[in-house]
């Protein structure tokens, strides 16, 4: 029960958040949602005066349908035919009451008496407002059909009942096909409404986002929750539930995180008589922390193929996401053109320069708190209908970013493939993010499901233990698709290389900087390709080509020796070509093999490391390697 008391707090944390309507990145809304409230896709906005009259109406956009409703428990789980209504907003059978004279469907005529009802009782109730008063003495007149047939919002047929399907012989009735017909995905009947006040002498708040509203039926609610029971959650006694919430990932989702349905899945028959045995929990607990939950998911969650990967603190929402890049971290340690790459040392310094935000701004609180924890959870479902907290840690955050230091200073190298606010690529030294992780291990077109299981795998060892090895699987996978550069693009094997080389140095704990010591035979069979493919990049000038060091790359790392012995009698043309400017090369060619024994010459297949070699000999040679080659070509002459 540890994540529901850790969200429920975190909702109790942030209190002034809500029902305040923010926007992601792609335009949705969504909002810390107030206890007994959820959202829903309005297709239609019917305006009520404040004497409850009709006043206007209008169909929604696909930008203006979220709404957030009151719900009660059984409206919240409803499915098919079951005659639980909201209680306010709703489809049309609920809240129509002439949906008997224009509707088709005989199973849906009850619908209306039950909603009418429980609306009488919240108007009726000491926390009945005017607003709701205003919506009851219109909707129990039961014209909302035929008031919005006669403001061309709904369509009959001759026959007086509603249109199931626009169709052209219907065009009498409209010169254009009508929005509803656009909006809602079935027929007329399955529109949902939501009301709203109108005042010709003032602006009222819309009752969706009236802080008021909310109060109001908070109050009518929880009046009618009477069974008092223990929570598991907090201790307390308080009115239980064993109906919890849905859509925690989104409108659509049905599935939940806890459920008790012993009729149908046998949940907890043979070990408890009443579900409130195996788990009771408090209702405003339950719908705290699940609302709490939905709005982080909308506000800084991961989600892959339905998995969803969160990080948040109780006090502080922001925290560093270990599943991010160091760049988007710190997007300002960006390395500038011909600048050396960073020691270990310096880079320590700048992911501690980093991490000292997230310390600082929490030193308020620290003062008040002796430990600030903080929660990493993984949810997925494997059915429409359950969902699973397949991981979560609750950590004290100094842990959390001492662990996200290590991370960042040991699987870490030079990249180039993020780019700038001006849409240029930029270097950054660090830890690639555990998505592109993913990518250069299985591909670009990656199936969803394996993505979300490495960076599944990818959070233990980042979290779980500083010194935990990456799986070998994904080393591995990253190094054979890198050795392999004819398959991709060159900025996709760029990509790629660079984030092998940072999961092979989380192994072999080596710089960026060219090991010149460094003796190893992979690590010099490495060096020897760079070099290769250096000089005949030289030669080539201008030609986009692929080198042969490149071409012959995978075999290379199978068989090293025969291999360089094809690619150095590929190198006499252009070496001629060169002439005395190859000098430079010819000499850091002879100078590796001379550290390399007879006996290590030889055809056994290369380990990881020789990317490193690979890597950092390239990069040292585009560093400096014109100019020393420039200044070899002046000696040559003179």
């Amino acid at each position: 029960m540890s994540w529901l008391l850790q969200l429920y707090e975190t909702y109790e944390a942030n209190q002034a958040a809500i029902g305040k309507v923010e926007k992601k990145f792609n335009g949705q809304e969504y909002a810390l949602l107030p206890i007994g409230h959820t959202t829903q896709n309005a297709h239609i906005e019917v305006q009520i005066t404040e004497d409850g009259n009709f006043h206007s109406a209008t169909v929604l956009t696909k930008q203006e349908m979220s709404t957030l409703i009151p719900t009660t428990e059984d409206s919240a789980s409803r499915s098919g035919s079951a005659n639980y209504p909201y209680p306010l907003h709703d489809k049309l059978s609920y809240v129509a009451g002439d949906y008997g004279q224009f509707g088709r469907n005989n199973k849906k005529l009850e619908h209306h008496t039950k909603y009418i009802e429980q609306l009488r009782l919240w108007a009726s109730s000491p926390h009945g407002i005017n607003k709701v008063k205003s919506m009851y003495h219109y909707l129990q007149k039961g014209q909302l059909i035929a008031d919005l047939v006669a403001h061309d919002i709904l369509y009959v047929n001759d026959d007086g009942r509603l249109i199931t399907k626009w169709e052209k012989r219907h065009e009498s009735l409209a010169s254009i096909r009508p929005a509803i017909f656009s909006i809602v995905a079935g027929d007329q009947e399955d529109a949902f409404v939501r009301f709203n006040v109108y005042s010709p002498t003032e602006h009222l708040t819309e009752v969706w986002n009236d802080k008021q509203m909310y109060d109001s039926y908070i109050g009518f609610y929880s009046d009618q929750l009477s069974e008092q029971d223990i929570c598991y959650v907090t201790g307390n006694t308080q009115p239980g539930t064993v109906k919890h919430a849905n859509k925690i990932r989104h409108a659509a989702d049905k599935a939940k995180l806890i459920s008790a349905n012993d009729s149908s899945g046998f949940t907890y028959r043979g070990r408890f008589d009443i579900a409130n045995e195996a788990a009771s929990i408090g209702y405003d607990v339950s719908q705290k922390a699940h609302n709490a939950l939905k709005w982080l998911i909308n506000r800084q969650a991961k989600v892959v193929d339905e998995r969803v990967f969160l990080v948040w603190g109780n006090e502080q929402l922001d925290l560093p996401d270990m599943m991010d890049d160091f760049f988007s971290l710190d997007p300002t340690a960006v390395l500038e053109e011909g600048v050396a790459v960073h020691t270990y040392e310096e880079l320590a310094q700048e992911v501690a320069k980093a991490m000292s935000g997230y310390r600082n701004s929490l030193s308020a609180m620290q003062q008040r708190l002796e430990h600030t924890p903080i929660n990493i959870m993984v949810l997925d479902s494997a059915t429409t209908g359950r969902m699973a907290v397949i991981y979560y840690r609750n950590m004290d955050k100094e842990l959390y970013l001492q662990r996200l230091e290590q991370w960042h200073t040991t699987c870490t190298w030079l990249h180039r493939y993020r780019k700038n606010e001006q849409g240029e690529f930029v270097r950054f030294f660090g830890a690639p993010a555990t998505k592109d992780i993913a990518f250069a291990a299985y591909g670009p077109r990656a199936d969803d499901k394996l993505v979300k299981g490495l960076m599944e795998r990818m959070l233990t060892c980042m979290i779980d233990s500083s010194q935990q090895t990456i799986p070998r699987d994904i080393v591995q996978s990253a190094v054979q698709r890198a050795s392999n550069p004819v398959a991709m693009e060159r900025w996709e094997w760029e990509k790629t290389l660079s984030i092998a080389c940072a999961l092979v140095n989380k192994q072999e704990g080596m710089n960026v900087a060219l090991d010149k010591e460094n003796v190893d035979r992979n690590y010099l069979f490495g060096r020897l390709l760079a070099v290769a493919d250096v000089l005949e990049r030289n030669a080539l000038g201008g030609e986009q080509r692929a080198t042969n060091a490149i071409r012959y790359m995978n075999a290379f790392v199978r068989h090293p020796a025969r291999t360089w012995s094809t690619i150095q009698q590929s190198l006499q043309p252009y070496q001629a070509r060169l002439g005395t400017k190859a000098t430079y090369w010819n000499k850091i060619i002879d100078e590796i093999g001379a550290k390399m024994p007879v006996e290590q010459f030889n055809n056994q297949p290369l380990t990881s490391l020789y990317l490193l070699g690979f890597y950092s000999q390239r990069h040292e040679l585009y560093q400096g390697g014109a100019k020393a080659a420039a200044a070899i070509e002046e000696e040559t002459e003179i």
